[in-house]
């Protein structure tokens, strides 16, 4: 069995990086305050018995705009609404508690409290916050919190946490092993083994945590042997078209990037206009989306360049009876991404584990010794092979699969391959949040 990716972390923890360069503080909103997102309710639920409370912490209005922390809370609940209308957990419905912790620590230490200690969740589900401030919290409470995104460092240092990519780090307190954390470079050597690219670019911006990262790019791609282009760029007035020219000179085969959503669509413009053409155009889960074509209007032949690479099954890949019930269930959103189905997945997660406690009583303690146990899990094929096993030794090498979509106008996003069979041995490097 593959072991489950580290680097999403290091992705996730680069979203984390970009965030803070718009983040400012927020403030938690009730429920009510959640925009309608066109999705309606079954009109009656089967399932009458006492309800199983959750809660999904979501930092929905935070200062990085609408909807960009909400896919995997949409995801979540789609769920439950689909496993309520046929019957709940052994006759009981699934009731869904949310908070919008406003992207700040103290809405987010807020929602704790009142998810916790007032709501008495059995459960936190599809957790996704810019700063989680109250996840120690969360731990002391043995609240299991389950198919959480790794943006920050909360899911490799707290027990109790379970990131929906899984995690070999001890997780007593501390971040990874002693303060460090590890990511593979199976990205790198996929796009070196399965498409010849020799040259690669990493592009940043001249601020300190988009630097941070693209360092650690540009660390993996050249122990994968890459000859690496560097082009940073001004943040308050950056010349895409002057790093895209250099790009073409260069004669890149990729570009990877440690820049915003709307630089990314104006660096894919200013290729596009200088006619930079490159093998792939590479970005994480949180910009695989249905929205690329309205996203990248303005540069079709970069567009179609975009490839997405990650650790859950294509949302377009319908062929799959797991993802077709996701489809299924959310035909009505106006759009789709990747972090809705990891969304499902972790309201699945929830469920498989909440079940066989259902004899006995679905407690925080059973749900959470279930989740802890899982050795393997992939929410019925959704999912990379999900652990928890804690190594107490940092990881060397390691065997690492991961999952490849790239974007055709005509398809949308195309799964490349199995991404069980998409498995490569990788050094893991180190890297300090």
């Amino acid at each position: 069995m593959a072991r489950p990716r580290p680097s999403p972390a290091a992705e996730a923890l680069a979203t984390a990086l970009l965030l803070a360069l718009t983040a400012a503080c927020g403030s938690r909103l009730p429920e009510s305050d959640f925009p309608d997102d066109g999705r309606r309710p079954p009109a009656s639920a089967p399932a009458t018995g006492e309800p199983v409370r959750v809660g999904i912490l979501a930092s929905a209005t935070s200062p990085v705009g609408a909807g960009a922390f909400t896919g995997p809370r949409d995801g979540a609940r789609a769920y439950f609404d689909r496993l309520n209308a046929r019957g709940g957990i052994d006759g009981r419905p699934v009731e869904v508690r949310l908070c919008d912790d406003g992207g700040s620590g103290a809405g987010n230490n807020e929602c704790v409290h009142r998810l916790i200690e007032e709501d008495e969740v059995v459960a936190l589900v599809a957790t996704t916050v810019l700063d989680y401030a109250g996840a120690s919290r969360v731990s002391r409470a043995g609240v299991p919190d389950i198919g959480g995104q790794p943006i920050g460092t909360a899911y490799d240092t707290y027990p109790h946490l379970y990131s929906v990519y899984g995690s070999s780090a001890p997780r007593n307190g501390t971040p990874g092993w002693d303060g460090t954390l590890y990511g593979g470079t199976e990205v790198y050597r996929y796009f070196k083994r399965e498409h010849g690219a020799r040259t690669a670019a990493v592009v940043s911006y001249n601020q300190s945590a988009s630097a941070a990262y693209a360092r650690l790019v540009e660390r993996g791609l050249k122990a994968e042997g890459y000859r690496v282009v560097t082009q940073q760029v001004d943040f308050a007035l950056p010349n895409f078209r002057a790093v895209a020219a250099d790009l073409k000179e260069q004669g890149a085969d990729l570009v990877f990037d440690a820049i915003d959503r709307h630089g990314n669509a104006r660096l894919c413009r200013a290729m596009d206009d200088v006619g930079a053409r490159v093998t792939a155009k590479v970005t994480n889960v949180q910009n695989w989306t249905s929205t690329v074509a309205e996203d990248h209007k303005d540069a079709p032949r970069c567009r179609n360049a975009l490839w997405a690479t990650g650790s859950s099954r294509n949302f377009q890949d319908t062929g799959h009876p797991a993802v077709r019930e996701f489809r299924d269930a959310t035909a009505d959103l106006k759009t789709h991404s990747q972090w809705q189905l990891e969304g499902w997945a972790a309201a699945r997660w929830f469920t498989d584990a909440a079940r066989p406690c259902a004899r006995t009583g679905i407690t925080r303690a059973c749900v959470d010794s279930a989740v802890n146990r899982a050795e393997g899990y992939t929410a019925g094929g959704l999912l990379l092979p999900v652990s928890f096993r804690p190594s107490p030794e940092p990881p060397g090498t390691g065997r690492s699969c991961l999952s490849v979509a790239r974007w055709r106008d005509d398809r949308g996003w195309v799964t490349q391959g199995d991404m069980n069979r998409t498995c490569f041995r990788v050094p893991q490097l180190a890297y300090e949040p």
